[in-house]
Order: C-alpha cells, then structure tokens, then sequence
C-alpha cells in the first residue's frame, strides 16, 4: 500500500468510526489537562555557545524548548539533580551529553532544554510520580527532541540499525520519546545529524513495528483533517490499544514497574507510582486506569506467549506484561462482538 493510500484508508476509517472516536477523544481530553500547572524545571543556556547553564523552574507557562532522548549509562554516570545544584558531576560520562545537548539546543536557537537525568529531583518521591505522569506532555509540546544513538557511529549506518544492535530501540521509555515529540532529530555518539523520524519512518517502523502512520508526517495533511495530531501525523488516540501494546511487548526497564509506568502518556493516563508492587501488578493497574477512560475492548486481545498450561496456571482478563500483547499488533478498535480466544 502506498503512503497516500494508507493515510486515505485511515481517513475514512475515522468517518466511519467517528461517533466512537469522538467519545473516546472527549473522556482521555479529561485526562490530559489535569496536570497544567506543575512545575518544569528546564537547564537555561547562559551564554552563544551553550557551555555555561544553570536551572529554572516554570509553573504552567513553559518557554519553548528543546528535550533530549538516551539510553542511561551504568549507575553513578549520570548527572543528578544534586549534582547541578552542588556544582558537581562535570567528571561524570554523562555531563558530556548535556554540554553536546546543551550545544545543539543553542544552535537551533533554544534557549532552554530538558534532560531526565538531572533535571527531575529523583530523591522526592512526589515529584518523581508528577513528573513521569507529566513526561509524555512535556516531549510532545517540546519544539525538538534530540535523540542521542549512543551505539550507532559512521561504521553502523542508519539502513543497518536493529534492535540488536541499538539499545535505543529496546528500553520502554524510549518509546514515547520517539512517539510524542512534534520532530525527532538522531545523532550518532559523536553527536553528529543522522536524519530524523519524518525521514526515516518507514526504517523505524520496521525495526519497531510501530506503525508508520504514527511516525510520518502525512503529506497531505490540514489542519480540517481529523485524527491528525499538530505535527501532522495519526494521533495515537487512533490505534486501538492492542494495538499500542504490542509496540512496547519487546521493550525491557530497570525498574520493574517501569514497564507500566512508561506507557502513561502513551495511553493518556495518570496514576500514582508504587515502587515495590512489582511489574505484574503496576501492569494491572495500567490496564485498569485505560479501562476507565476507553470502551476499546481491544485490551482484552492477548496472548501469553509460550504459556503450557502446567507453567501459567489460572490467570484473570487483564495481561500481566505487555509481552502478552506481541501478537496483537494488527488488531484494530472493537467494542461489540469481540471474540478472543483465551488459553
């Protein structure tokens, strides 16, 4: 199917559905606001080149700014919070990625970015939940996200990638960085321009199996055109939320909850975060928030992969990982007449 004819089929699948669409949009709107008036903190860039910053914190009303995507180093190579605040950490590996961040933001005429590492105060534990509650909205409305491919360099050209050769593409929260933001920028570990997401969309979704559609600016795409986000591309509210789970069914975090809790925003969701309850019953929980705000019952559309009846033993309607949604990427939205078949 062609470019043209693949959003066309998406657009008349709105029409089709569009008193369904119309109510799921309204109930996850109700969702999506409620979070406005929490404080960002933002790295300012004080001087052309970009090398000297310091913090400032927004409530509500955020600059516009650039946010930078990674995969974290090993502990204790990170720049904290703490670490700005005290004038420490520039001997740290990952001090290098802000100042190339902070460089690249400059050069694109920003004045702000962001950057998970240090400019969340991971030590509180309410404003770790706020801001992973938040995270999803503030890549979206950032003006670019770079994201840095510490594993890709001139020896590994894009057309190569995989998700075996590039971290990248198989943590969990790194999957509403590539999906949020209004533009993805790539750099190689010398921070050098490999492209961006519009460009190669058709290579990413073959790595990622994440349907094209949400990463390719649609080319003729208006503003009159529903199910159309502002960067032009299919509104993630439009795949079916099978659909979006089996888009994060390869993808591993180091917290175990985290594979609950990274897929927040991507579900358009708020919850509180419980370190300790383990992935099992975060996932539940997920599933449980989406339920209040959806009658997609494409959520029930799951399979536990490689389960013999001897090892998995009874287990109730919802998934336990997003593992069990890997073979659900091609089910669309349903609310009657779903037939699943469960083992």
């Amino acid at each position: 199917m062609s470019r043209g004819s693949a959003h066309l089929a998406f657009f008349l699948d709105i029409v089709i559905h569009k008193r369904f669409f119309s109510s799921t949009l309204l109930l996850n709107r109700s969702c999506s606001n409620s979070s406005a008036s929490l404080t960002m903190r933002l790295l300012q860039i004080d001087n052309e080149t970009g090398d000297e910053l310091s913090l400032v914190e927004f409530i509500g009303d955020t600059p516009r700014y650039a946010i930078l995507s990674h995969t974290w180093g090993p502990n204790g190579t990170e720049v904290t919070y703490k670490d700005l605040v005290e004038g420490t950490g520039k001997d740290k590996a990952g001090y290098k990625k802000i100042r190339a961040c902070s460089r690249q933001s400059a050069k694109a005429k920003y004045k702000y970015f962001w950057v998970d590492t240090c400019c969340i105060d991971k030590t509180s534990s309410v404003e770790l939940s706020e801001a992973i509650n938040s995270m999803y909205r503030w890549y979206e409305e950032a003006g670019v996200c770079f994201a840095y491919i510490e594993d890709a360099s001139s020896s590994l050209p894009i057309s190569e990638w995989t998700i075996s050769n590039i971290r990248w593409f198989t943590r969990g929260w790194t999957l509403q960085e590539l999906l949020a933001p209004q533009e993805v920028e790539f750099f190689d570990t010398d921070w050098s321009a490999l492209g961006t997401r519009n460009e190669h969309a058709r290579l990413l979704s073959k790595i990622t199996s994440i349907d094209f559609r949400s990463l390719e600016r649609c080319h003729f795409y208006g503003e009159s055109f529903p199910g159309y986000n502002k960067s032009g591309r299919v509104d993630l509210r439009f795949f079916s939320i099978a659909s979006k789970m089996s888009w994060a069914a390869e993808r591993t975090t180091k917290r175990p909850e985290d594979v609950a809790y990274c897929l927040l925003g991507i579900f358009d969701v708020n919850m509180p975060l419980l370190y300790g309850e383990g992935s099992t019953k975060a996932f539940v929980r997920l599933q449980e928030e989406i339920m209040k705000g959806s009658n997609d019952q494409s959520l029930f559309a799951w399979c536990r992969p490689n389960a013999s009846p001897e090892a998995s033993g009874p287990h109730g309607l919802l998934a336990e990982s997003p593992l069990d949604f890997s073979g659900s990427g091609s089910v669309g939205h349903s609310m009657l007449g779903l037939t699943i078949h469960m083992r």
